[in-house]
Parts: structure tokens; sequence; C-alpha cells
């Protein structure tokens, strides 16, 4: 049996992520605000209640969970979106927002764990934000792109951890609609390349991004890889 570690497990890809990892029989750990009724009775679930937009309380609030645990897998998924508007338009304080939970919680939780657990792959859900610099994606793209540079720096830093960045690509999502339901797509181009494309429904998303996390292994620790450009033999269709 593995042991998985994973952040945000409440709706979305995340919860996606949980049910699949239980399915296939693993054992899955789970960090966030919310716990899901659902997965409170599935076997193997553990769940730790914790404000990863608090990122100074993290190593205290996780140590005994993580504590002498061996993870197979540890999977960043927790992460915070705001609706598109003009990076000139965006305050400060909603970027340090951003950058506590998308950024700054994640070096936290990488620094606890290899502190007191042992772990053989870290794997950061990012985005294709990252690197496209599209107008109204602002400080989400900004605190993604810090992301997958801290995924990095860490695969030099401790190589005995294997790190990737993956963006899962576009995955139907209660961020994702809210963005759809209210964005001008007249004002922001990249809005209409998301409804013009494929949509994935979670459930599929989640099947392709963990098929992504074995095909990581295969690439050089450091990678950033999209989910959209891997070879079709290494993601189910």
């Amino acid at each position: 049996m593995r042991k998985v570690l994973i952040t945000g497990v409440s709706s979305g890809l995340g919860r996606a992520l949980a049910e699949r990892i239980l399915e296939r029989g693993d054992q899955l750990f789970a960090l966030g605000r919310r716990e899901p009724a659902e997965l409170s009775r599935e076997p193997g679930f553990l769940f730790l209640p914790v404000d990863l937009s608090d990122p100074e309380m993290i190593p205290e609030a996780i140590r005994e969970f993580i504590d002498r645990h061996t993870f197979d897998l540890v999977i960043l998924n927790a992460g915070r979106i705001e609706p598109l508007k003009l990076l000139s338009d965006t305050p400060l304080s909603e970027l340090r927002g951003l950058m506590e939970i998308n950024l700054w919680a994640n070096k936290q939780i990488i620094d606890t764990l290899d502190l007191h657990a042992t772990v053989r792959q870290v794997v950061a859900v990012s985005s294709g934000a990252a690197v496209n610099g599209s107008k109204g994606w602002g400080g989400y793209a900004l605190s993604k792109a810090a992301l997958n540079m801290l995924i990095k720096l860490y695969a030099a830093e401790k190589p005995w951890i294997h790190f990737s960045a993956i963006a899962p690509g576009v995955v139907k999502t209660p961020m994702l609609e809210k963005i759809l339901r209210h964005g001008d797509a007249e004002r922001y181009p990249s809005l209409q390349k998301i409804l013009d494309g494929p949509i994935l429904p979670p459930e599929v998303a989640a099947e392709r991004f963990l098929s992504a996390c074995e095909s990581a292994l295969e690439h050089s620790s450091s990678s950033f890889l999209d989910v959209r450009s891997l070879p079709e033999k290494e993601i189910p269709l």
C-alpha cells in the first residue's frame, strides 16, 4: 500500500484526485480547511484540518500528522484564484493572499516533510498561466510561475526527492465556473480560448494527472509538464 499526501480535497480536482487515489487502495493523508463527509468514511483516508492561508502556522500544525511516515507521492494541490482583472488594478493585499497559499504554504509543507518524514516524489499542481502571461490572470499567474521556480530550486537543493510541477489542463472546478460566469471574454481573450477548448470533468482530469505524475518520474527532477502536451501514450484518453 502506497502512502500519498495531498492538499485541498474539498472540491474540484483535489476531490477527484483523492477519490481516485483511494480507489487504487492507497492510504491518503489530506490537509485542508474542509473534510468531505463522503471521504471521511473511506478506509485509508486521514484528514487534518489546516488553514493553509497562514503558512507560519503550518510546521507545528502538521508535524505530528506526518511524523516518521514515508510518502511515495505528495501532491500540492490547494490553491486560490481570483476573478480576472488587470494586474495594475490588483491591490498588494490580494497578491499577498495568493502568494501565501499558492507559494509559501507549499514551501512550508515541503520543508516540514523533509524534516519529519521521508518523501520520494513531490508534484505541485501548476498551470499554463505560469508561462502564458495572458492578460487578466495577474496574481494567479505570478504565484504559479513562482511555484514552478520553487520546484526547480528544491530539485537542486534536495536531490533525494523527485520534484515536478504539472499543469492539469482546464478542469471544471468551482473556481473556473465562477470565472466563466463573471469574466469578460472580449476584454480577456484567453477566456474565450477556454470556452472554445475542452474543459475536463474533474474525474477525467484526475486520472490524467495521476498518469502524468508517473510519467514525471521519467523526466528530470525540476521539470514543468503540461498534461496537454504529453504524448498520448503517457496519458489515458
